[in-house]
């Protein structure tokens, strides 16, 4: 199945999301797809840190949330 990731942050005025990057990833189920979007999280090299990484289904329905700040 296919899956997007989204890492985001957050404005911690307002608590806004601002997306810093979409990336496509297929994995055998939402486990899978859970496992590469933490792995992901600490080594894509993005122009800021994220606060957070969301994954969406093939649908486009948020599936998951994750944000190790607790944000």
């Amino acid at each position: 199945m296919n899956y997007t990731f989204e890492f985001y942050r957050i404005r911690p005025g307002d608590k806004a999301h601002a997306t810093l990057e979409r990336i496509q990833q297929e994995a055998s189920d939402l486990d899978a797809a859970m496992m590469k979007a933490r792995s992901l999280f600490g080594s894509l090299d993005l122009p800021q840190k994220p606060d957070g990484v969301r994954i969406l289904d093939e649908g486009g329905a948020e599936v998951f949330v994750w944000n190790p700040g607790g944000h």
